[in-house]
């Protein structure tokens, strides 16, 4: 019953937050008004606020925006050892730098090594928080800028990608991160420059404690879907993540951007039913996730689980069994990666959802920008497979499908699973790459697969018998995170260029309508059998090979 109420209350924290949250993010995207903050950074900048961009400005601004980010951030990791507030941790080599760069900048935050050990307070806090902020912030604007597209009528231009990153980091972000670090650190988790504390355990022994400014980090990486941990247990360290209601506060900050977004989508273009249809697939998508996950878990079989009542090995007893499937179900269904149990002790079919949901493309609901601007480009594939049954142009939002459109839809189709694919297939040929897998069997597989499917979808969670700390390996995840991150995002920007030119049709009688539950069930059926299409050969190698087992 416990179980149930905690379901049922994170259920309804999303719900009270979707409306006045997607409002805030449809005024975020469409407003003409420019707040005082926002022009002194234009102004430090030099940025005209209201110039729009066309489709390859926009994109080419994205591109030098992040490679800026990369750069700086791999800096900042090199020199960790001579910042202040080092901590005398031991910093990173140039591929360690350059990966976690890249993993930080695509949203990824893969980490391969562990956070308190090997960076100190300025980096976590001026390096990678601050990325945390921005790479959010650039998936939630390519998202804008699709929507936009799609309202437009005959419109050569996309918006301004410089007011769109600092509207959504002064208006969204920041504002929200700030009250809920504030709760965080009231729900005790850490926020603090003191140096580590010697105290003397239980036993006599003594041990050391550490600081950092953690509930700041803490709650931008849950918002911003980013997922790396200020600690390497991540969320399943007590000061991270202390209690039962920090851990639902922590469920609710990364759910609450992606299940937002459908509203503002609505919005823009001017039918609310047009966003519902969508946030109903994602929600079809995520409930039947989380449901098969906490089954999973709960039935597991075996001699251990039997004898400790459940399969409680890598678990929190803190949370329980059902809050850390739902954490994990949600942290695969949206692109964060922060782990409350080891993903590596689920159980086998436990594994496999995760790996499925991931599978998806993470729009389940996704990661803030790229779930919304992701589950679009299934609604187009799915009301292009609609229109080729009744023999109908297709259309979509008032807008017809045409044939650059849909190349570029089904680029983006295949462009994350071949990077995903590929990684996976030459980790398991080539023995360089192949040292990362730790474990032999099914399950060797399963950990190398889940985690292409985790960097090529910019998640950043793995399972602990992959060790990716060596050279070959972090610059084959940082290619395959760079790539899976900016391939399909410059293709949503040629994509909403392609439709923003397209002029605005009314309705007519063969028209499919994208507004009800037909289309739901039809987007979630396409999401699912592209999904199953995909990548079912690669699971049958692990993690449903483990699970029969």
């Amino acid at each position: 019953m416990t179980d149930l109420i905690g379901v049922a209350v994170l259920v309804g924290l999303l719900a009270l937050l979707q409306w006045p949250l997607g409002t805030l993010l449809a005024r975020a995207a469409t407003s003409t008004r420019h707040l005082r903050v926002e022009r002194a950074v234009y102004r430090v900048v030099g940025v005209a606020p209201d110039a729009q961009q066309s489709t390859r400005s926009y994109a080419g601004a994205v591109v030098a925006f992040s490679t800026l980010g990369v750069v700086l951030l791999t800096a900042i990791l090199l020199m960790n050892r001579a910042l202040p507030f080092s901590e005398g941790t031991a910093g990173m080599g140039f591929a360690g730098a350059l990966s976690t760069a890249i993993s930080f900048v695509t949203n990824t935050n893969w980490q391969w090594y562990s956070g308190e050990v090997a960076l100190g307070y300025t980096a976590q806090a001026a390096g990678l928080t601050v990325q945390n902020f921005l790479s959010a912030a650039v998936g939630i604007a390519v998202a804008f800028v699709l929507v936009r597209a799609l309202a437009a009528h005959r419109s050569a231009t996309l918006g301004n990608f410089w007011v769109d990153i600092t509207r959504i980091t002064v208006r969204v972000l920041l504002p929200i991160a700030a009250v809920s670090a504030v709760l965080l650190i009231a729900g005790g988790v850490i926020q603090t420059l003191a140096d580590p504390t010697t105290v003397t355990g239980v036993t006599g022994a003594a041990q050391t404690l550490p600081g950092g400014p953690v509930a700041t980090q803490e709650a931008i990486k849950q918002l911003g879907t980013n997922g790396g941990g200020f600690f390497n247990a991540n969320a399943a360290h007590p000061f991270e993540n202390p209690t039962a209601w920090t851990n639902l506060l922590s469920m609710v900050l990364m759910l609450a951007i992606p299940f937002s977004l459908p509203r503002a989508l609505g919005l823009i273009l001017g039918n609310r039913r047009q966003g519902y249809a969508v946030l109903g697939a994602m929600t079809t998508l995520w409930v039947a996730s989380a449901g098969l996950l906490i089954w999973a878990e709960h039935a597991a079989g075996g001699l251990a689980p039997t004898a400790a009542g459940a399969a409680l090995e890598g678990k929190e007893t803190r949370f329980g069994l059902t809050a850390s499937a739902l954490y994990a179900a949600s942290t695969t269904g949206t692109s964060t990666g922060s782990v409350n149990a080891m993903h590596d002790s689920l159980t086998a079919p436990g594994g496999l959802i995760a790996s499925a949901s991931m599978g998806l493309g993470e729009i389940a609901p996704g990661g803030v920008g790229s779930g919304l601007y992701g589950m679009l480009v299934i609604a187009i594939l799915a009301v292009f497979l609609a229109g080729l049954m009744v023999g109908r142009t297709p259309e979509i939002y008032g807008k017809r499908i045409r044939a650059a459109a849909m190349t570029r839809v089904a680029l983006y189709t295949v462009a994350t699973p071949v990077l995903v694919l590929a990684g996976f297939a030459a980790t398991m040929a080539i023995p360089s790459l192949h040292s990362a897998v730790t474990q032999d069997g099914a399950h060797g597989v399963s950990s190398a697969l889940y985690a292409y499917l985790s960097a090529g979808n910019n998640n950043g969670s793995a399972f602990g018998s992959f060790d990716s700390s060596g050279t070959p390996q972090l610059l084959l995840m940082g290619a395959v995170m760079l790539l899976g991150r900016f391939l399909p995002m410059l293709l949503v920007i040629s994509l909403a260029g392609v439709l923003a030119r397209e002029p605005r049709v009314p309705a007519g009688a063969g028209t499919m309508r994208t507004d009800g539950p037909l289309f739901t069930v039809l987007l979630v059926g396409v999401a699912v059998v592209v999904a199953l299409l995909t990548y079912a050969p690669a699971l049958a190698l692990g993690p449903i090979a483990e699970s029969l087992a």
